[in-house]
């Protein structure tokens, strides 16, 4: 199932954009389960379900795993792992795209392979922006205003780019990328595309502790900045560029690493956002009423 963004309560109720690490439970009798929840209210009833797979501590899907959440127990099921999959691949897809095109700033003029990138660094630019794309259309954050936030200023420096590139680079008979190297002003255009990657890898950073994550969220705008500025020579640009190639390849690399719940995170949470209110209402009441009866 898709999942939907955090309601302002459910933020009170986490305090929390990053995904909590649930309690599990195992049940290995059985490969597929159906769980849910009925809280009468009013006269109706209401009917929470969630059937699904589990993942095991490998992230495969051959035992059933339940884990308790805020608004009750939930389960993944193969659309998740999906939307998963497709979120981590996007990350890649934009970091290779990202260091094979930045690699051309360390090759010599005259050698064949540099010709060969600069002519295709348009190329790499939009798979490297779709990729990112992706990867911010299925992020899951519980505060729905920051993803929105996210892709809007994804949707700003496409759309700058788009402006730049028709605009400005072309009519100079250059590529995207060589037009905003000689022209610092062009960030100011571009930048909303970068400001996106910046605050999906803090994100990441926040919630799982990643050190590359971190270190890009500082590392991006600094090299941004400097060209934007002027204030910043040749050889610290270079530097500070290969350092984001090379963390950005530990970033994408590492998220394969985790478990799919971890990207998931508390799916109780997008469930209870998909309620309508009187729904949400009654599911509160009912939970309220067991944690009295406990």
């Amino acid at each position: 199932m898709a999942l939907r963004g955090l309601s302002t309560l459910a933020v009170a109720v986490t305090a929390s954009v990053c995904p909590p690490g649930p309690r599990s439970r195992i049940d290995s009798g059985t490969s597929r389960l159906c769980c849910g929840a009925r809280i009468p209210s009013s006269g109706c009833r209401i009917s929470v379900r969630c059937k699904a797979v589990g993942e095991n501590r490998q992230g495969s899907l051959d035992e059933a795993t339940v884990y308790e959440g805020i608004y009750g127990p939930w389960t993944i099921d193969d659309s998740d792992v999906r939307e998963v999959i497709l979120y981590r691949s996007g990350l890649v897809t934009a970091a290779a795209s990202f260091v094979v095109a930045a690699s051309a700033a360390f090759l010599p003029d005259n050698s064949s392979i540099s010709a060969t990138l600069k002519q295709n660094l348009d190329l790499f630019y939009v798979l490297g922006s779709g990729g990112l794309g992706l990867s911010l259309l299925l992020i899951h954050v519980y505060v729905s205003e920051i993803k929105r936030a996210l892709q809007a200023l994804w949707g700003l420096g496409v759309l700058g780019s788009a402006t730049t590139y028709f605009a400005l680079a072309q009519p100079a008979n250059k590529n995207l990328i060589q037009y905003v190297v000689d022209n610092p002003s062009a960030i100011w255009l571009v930048g909303p595309l970068f400001a996106a990657l910046t605050g999906l890898v803090f994100k990441e950073g926040l919630c799982y502790g990643k050190l590359e994550a971190g270190l890009l969220t500082f590392v991006i705008p600094i090299v941004l900045l400097g060209h934007l500025t002027c204030l910043m020579d040749d050889g610290v640009k270079l530097t500070l560029l290969a350092s984001w190639m090379i963390l950005f390849v530990i970033f994408a690399g590492r998220k394969f690493t985790q478990l799919i719940k971890d990207d998931i995170g508390d799916k109780s949470v997008f469930m209870f956002n998909s309620l309508r209110d009187d729904e949400r209402k009654a599911l509160l009441e009912k939970l309220e009423q067991q944690k009295t009866q406990n």
